[in-house]
């Protein structure tokens, strides 16, 4: 008898334990968008005329979306893609450059900790992937690998709806003296650098389901 009642008190706790994971991880959407800024200067060799120069991508407009599931931390895991349409900005060279406009993605699996009090949840995130910067005129893509660190708070309207803001920094690295946007073997600058940084302040909806 007294087996019985243990297994059917642990057949219980596994019940409860299992349907409170399943209604602690919920799934989300959340699309967003802002403006990214900050973006560090190169310098930089043309391969060509050899010129030097102080290359730096221009600050723009960006949206973007993730995708994830909530943890009982309280916190959530998700996978971020975000898109700036932008160019360059030459510093010390008057000269149109070949390169003018340039897309810039990120694509990051990342984690955030919420700090909630009430409906008002602050929150720290960190997350990594890559970053692929996209010229025109027929020149290469450029992807490499990339971090971000930032903080923000969300407010919950209903269970299912909240409002978020958040400031995040990116942290692409590159390979000092790598050659940069190659077109037909022909590469239009070396750059001397190791890190490229990026700010971006959003905006955005969060549904959870």
């Amino acid at each position: 008898m007294k087996y019985k009642q243990r297994l059917g008190v642990s057949m219980l706790a596994m019940s409860v334990l299992m349907h409170t994971g399943n209604v602690a991880a919920e799934s989300f959407v959340a699309p967003f968008g802002g403006y990214a800024f900050g973006t560090s200067d190169f310098s930089t060799v043309d391969s060509t005329s050899q010129a030097e120069s102080s290359v730096k991508i221009a600050e723009s407009e960006h949206w973007g979306v993730m995708a994830g599931i909530t943890t009982p931390d309280p916190g959530s895991i998700y996978l971020l893609y975000s898109h700036q349409s932008t160019e360059f900005s030459i510093g010390d060279n008057l000269n149109q450059p070949e390169i003018t406009k340039l897309d810039i993605d990120y694509l990051h699996l990342g984690g955030a900790l919420y700090f909630p009090q009430g409906k008002f949840r602050p929150y720290i995130t960190t997350s990594a992937g890559l970053t692929q910067m996209r010229p025109d005129n027929g020149f290469s893509n450029e992807t490499n690998f990339s971090m971000s660190i930032g903080g923000g708070a969300e407010y919950q309207f209903t269970t299912n709806f909240a409002l978020f803001a958040d400031v995040r920094g990116y942290a692409t690295f590159i390979s000092s003296s790598q050659s940069l946007f190659c077109n037909s073997g022909n590469c239009k600058w070396l750059v001397d650098a190791d890190l490229m940084w990026q700010g971006q302040v959003s905006v955005g909806a969060k549904l959870t389901f």
